[in-house]
């Protein structure tokens, strides 16, 4: 009888636990259904001008995948080539170059685009044309660039695994607005940069593989202890008999 109880507490655990965690990975996946859905939502919006660009990190997010239209000067000084970076399965950098706005106060970065990395020299560069008089970039608004596993710590020079926006505007005087923005090919020059930018996944599908793993979890068990509990005792030849 002791078994019995035992294995019983314990089958009811496992499946109140794993239907719970079942649970848990759909409502995730409904959250980030919604947050696809306000991130498209975003992207058919009119552009945004310079002038109402965010100030602050919370006002960034609720603009994020908006359309914009900034003018302004290249700062090519600070350029900066971010290392292990992929467009379309290959590796190389992305280009990322400030643009201090005419049209708004502050300076915004720019993710100019991709470009490969030479195999033979991977301290090597490529000279990107950047224009000295005002420039026009449409694009959409992102995040700061995507920070990568950086063996190396503190970044410096041309080439950096990532880019912190607070040190890095503090080491070239910037004054940058707490986004980026991802220049569009559109209207784009013709400077040899990519810019077949990966549409931002949000992970829905992992969460519904999750669920469905919890929930065999919790229906094999029930499985399991209806077949060597209840099932088997009963179908078991009776000695004697």
């Amino acid at each position: 009888m002791r078994r019995f109880v035992i294995v019983l507490v314990a089958t009811l655990l496992g499946v109140a636990g794993t239907a719970r965690l079942g649970v848990w990975q759909l409502d995730r996946a409904a959250y980030k259904e919604n947050l696809q859905k306000s991130m498209d939502s975003r992207s058919k919006l009119p552009a945004l001008p310079a002038s109402a660009l965010a100030a602050t990190a919370e006002q960034a997010i609720e603009q994020h995948d908006r359309a914009v239209v900034v003018r302004g000067r290249w700062v090519p000084s600070a350029t900066v080539f971010l290392d292990n970076r992929q467009m379309n399965g290959a590796p190389g950098f992305f280009v990322v170059t400030p643009l201090r706005m005419v049209d708004a106060s502050g300076t915004v970065l720019v993710q100019r685009g991709w470009v490969a990395r030479d195999t033979m020299d991977r301290t090597r560069v490529p000279d990107i044309p950047t224009d000295s008089g005002d420039v026009t970039v449409q694009g959409h608004i992102a995040p700061p660039p995507l920070r990568l596993y950086d063996f190396g710590g503190a970044a410096s020079g041309v080439i950096r695994q990532n880019l912190d926006l607070v040190s890095y505007g503090r080491e070239f005087s910037l004054d940058l607005k707490p986004l980026s923005v991802m220049q569009d090919a559109e209207g784009a020059p013709q400077d040899g940069l990519s810019r077949h930018w990966a549409r931002p996944d949000v992970g829905i599908q992992k969460h519904y593989g999750y669920a469905f793993q919890w929930f065999a979890l919790c229906a094999l068990m029930s499985g399991l202890y209806v077949w060597f509990q209840i099932l088997s005792p009963r179908l078991r030849p009776r000695s004697g008999c």
